[in-house]
């Protein structure tokens, strides 16, 4: 089993991530769920160590510069020396300016050996969330497949139902034909059509057997004047 682990660790250390947080469509992965506390905690210590190495590179910018501006200043001082007599406040300036490069180069150092050590940091922190993000999802997967198959077992038993439902549908259609038509040869047209009137549309009837039930009251009107006559 730890063996196993292991061969996971090292496979996912293989991996190249990308910096989670700066990617749109890992803030879309939260557009339904909310992120763990795990999760924001993460977030925020990688955006610290990001804004870090942002800050620590600006900064040794900076430096550079006035680095270079207090090296200009001491050859120019320099360079003024052979022609010019013994100037106290020439040569303050000079021990001021070494000083500060001193100074200058001192904090460019230690900025160096951080930035140096910060995009191991920002690796770290980067796979311990893509770590607690991919728990996150994966749980979030496992339950909607639970879902996913309690929906699917309700769709097939509604299907069954339906279908028997649908079964049952046509035979009470075929039987409710069958029994107007027996009513219909067994009464009569008029007796029918008076039928008709007092509950139609309380039942269902074939849209076929009124058309012929209405034929069926004029034959049986002229029927009966036939008899009279």
């Amino acid at each position: 089993m730890a063996a196993s682990h292991e061969k996971f660790d090292n496979a996912i250390g293989s991996v190249k991530i990308p910096i989670l947080i700066l990617d749109n469509k890992w803030h879309r992965i939260f557009g339904k769920m909310n992120p763990t506390k795990e999760i924001k905690d993460l977030e925020e210590e990688l955006s610290a160590l990001l804004k870090r190495q942002g800050k620590l590179v600006n900064e040794n910018k900076d430096l550079k510069k006035i680095k270079s501006n207090l090296m200009s200043e001491i050859v120019d001082n320099i360079d003024g020396v052979d022609t010019r007599e013994n100037d106290e406040s020439v040569d303050k300036k000079l021990n001021d300016n070494k000083r500060l490069i001193n100074d200058v180069n001192e904090k460019l150092d230690n900025n160096e050996e951080e930035l140096m050590e910060l995009p191991r940091e920002i690796d770290a922190a980067n796979r311990r969330l893509m770590l607690a993000t991919m728990d996150m999802c994966y749980e979030r997967l496992q339950e909607n497949t639970a879902l996913i198959d309690e929906i699917a077992e309700w769709v097939k038993d509604i299907r069954v139902q339906l279908k028997k439902n649908l079964v049952k549908k046509q035979d009470m259609e075929l039987y409710n034909a069958e029994l107007y038509s027996y009513m219909h040869d067994i009464f009569g047209p008029v007796v029918m059509e008076l039928f008709d009137m007092k509950y139609v549309p309380t039942i269902h009837k074939p849209p076929e057997l009124k058309a012929g039930a209405k034929e069926g009251v004029n034959t049986g009107a002229q029927t009966e004047e036939e008899k009279k006559e």
